[in-house]
C-alpha cells in the first residue's frame, strides 16, 4: 500500500493550487465571464474529460486530487461549486454517454470554459425521490418535446447547455427516465432568475422551465430509457470529485486556524496554548485526514471499476459533515473576527452547509450505507 503521489501527480497539484490562487477575487454576485474562462484555462473544467475532446483524461483518483487542490487554492467556494457541477453532473455524463458527434459538438466548449453546463434533474415534488419526475419527454418523428419545471438548477441561470431528465415512458418506472443534452437557445427552455441563497453565492442557481421544448434525437444522451443509468454515473463522479474539492477548503480552514491560534494573544500568551482551542483544532485536522482517505478509498475502488457504493456513500457523509463541522470550528476559533464577512470564515461555513444536502442528504446516504450492510 503506498501513499505517494507521483512527481506528475504532484506538479499537477501544485500547478492547481498555484493557478487557483491567481484567480480574480470573487465579487458580490454570480462567477463572470472571465472567471469562468480561466477556470477553463487552468483545466479544471474537463479534469477527467478525455484529452481528444479538450479534457486532461484524468482518472477518478487523479480528478479528485485536483478538484481537492482547487478547493485548496480558491477561496470562493461558489465558483470552485459552479465549475466542478458542471464537470460531473453535466460533462462527464456527455463525455461516458453521449455520440460521437455531441462529444465533438459540446465538450471542446465545454472544457474551454466558452460554455457553461447544469444539471437539471430536481423539481418541486422529486428531490431525494428522482423517480418521482413529473417532466416528459414525448417523441415526434425526430424530436422530442419535453414539458416540465425543474428547480435547483446550479448554474441555471448562467447555463449554455443543460442535461434535462425527463419520463420518456411513464409505464417503466426509472427505466422509463431518459437524458437530454438541451441547449439554452432551444425555443421554449426559460432559465429563471438566480435564487437568493444562503451560501455558494457565486454559483448562481435556479429554475428551468420547458414549455413544449423541442430537442432532436441526436440530443438524447445514452439511449431511450437510460436516464437513471446517466444519472447514477454522474452522480459517483460528483459525490468523490466534487466532495474532494471541500477537503481543500478543510485543510484552507485547518491553516488559518492554526495561524491566527498562533498570533491572537489573550490573557498574556497565544490562544493557541490553551487546551479548548489546539484540542479543536486537532479535531479538525483528524475529521480532514480519516474523511481524506475515506474518499481517496472510494475513488481507487472506482478507478479499479468497483461499484463502490457504501465507500462513496462513506465518503460523502464523512467529508460534507467535516465541513460543516469545520466551519463552525472556524467560527469558534476567529470568534469575533470569525464572524465579520472580511475574515472569510462565516462564508466558508455558509458555503459548507448545503453540501450535507446536494446529491444525496445524510440521511439518504446512511439508508444506502445499511442497505450495503444487509440492514
Amino acid at each position: 500500500m503506498d501513499f505517494t503521489w507521483s512527481p506528475a501527480q504532484g506538479k499537477t497539484y501544485d500547478r492547481i493550487v498555484d493557478g487557483a490562487r491567481d484567480l480574480p477575487p470573487d465579487g458580490p454576485g454570480p462567477f463572470g465571464t472571465e472567471r469562468w474562462r480561466r477556470c477553463g484555462d487552468l483545466g479544471v473544467l474537463g479534469l477527467s474529460v478525455p484529452e481528444e475532446y479538450g479534457g486532461q483524461g484524468l482518472g477518478v483518483l487523479d480528478t479528485a486530487r485536483a478538484a481537492e487542490a482547487f478547493g485548496l487554492g480558491h477561496s470562493d467556494m461558489g465558483l470552485v461549486f459552479a465549475a466542478m457541477a458542471h464537470l460531473y453532473a453535466c460533462v462527464m455524463p456527455i463525455a461516458e454517454h453521449g455520440d460521437d458527434g455531441m462529444r465533438s459538438r459540446m465538450l471542446p466548449r465545454l472544457t474551454a470554459g466558452e460554455w457553461i453546463g447544469a444539471n437539471a434533474i430536481t423539481e418541486a415534488e422529486a428531490g431525494s425521490d428522482v423517480t418521482a419526475l413529473r417532466t416528459r419527454a414525448v417523441r415526434e418523428g425526430d424530436e422530442y418535446v419535453l414539458d416540465g419545471v425543474k428547480t435547483f438548477v446550479s448554474n441555471g441561470p448562467a447555463a449554455d447547455v443543460f442535461l434535462v431528465y425527463a419520463v420518456s415512458d411513464p409505464t417503466l418506472g426509472h427505466l422509463g427516465v431518459s437524458a437530454f443534452a438541451v441547449e439554452r437557445d432551444r425555443p421554449g427552455a426559460v432559465p429563471g432568475p438566480p435564487f437568493d441563497k444562503l451560501g455558494l453565492h457565486s454559483c448562481p442557481a435556479g429554475e428551468l422551465r420547458l414549455d413544449g421544448c423541442r430537442v432532436p434525437v441526436r440530443n438524447l444522451v445514452g439511449a431511450e430509457g437510460q436516464g437513471a443509468a446517466v444519472f447514477q454515473s454522474s452522480m459517483r463522479w460528483e459525490r468523490t470529485c466534487l466532495f474532494a474539492a471541500y477537503l481543500g477548503m478543510m485543510d484552507r480552514l485547518v491553516e488559518r486556524c492554526v495561524g491566527h491560534a498562533g498570533d491572537r494573544r489573550q490573557f498574556g500568551r497565544p490562544i493557541g496554548a490553551n487546551q479548548a482551542v489546539s484540542h479543536r483544532i486537532a479535531d479538525m485536522k483528524l475529521r480532514l485526514e480519516a474523511a481524506r482517505m475515506l474518499l481517496y478509498r472510494a475513488c481507487w475502488a472506482l478507478d479499479r471499476g468497483e461499484p463502490a457504493t457504501l465507500e462513496v456513500s462513506m465518503a460523502k457523509v464523512a467529508i460534507s459533515e467535516a465541513a460543516v463541522q469545520a466551519g463552525l470550528d472556524g467560527l469558534q476559533i476567529f470568534a469575533g473576527a470569525g464572524y465579520q464577512e472580511e475574515t472569510g470564515i462565516a462564508a466558508a461555513l455558509r458555503d459548507a452547509l448545503p453540501s450535507t444536502i446536494f446529491s444525496g442528504t445524510s440521511e439518504i446516504h446512511r439508508e444506502l450505507i445499511a442497505k450495503e450492510l444487509g440492514l
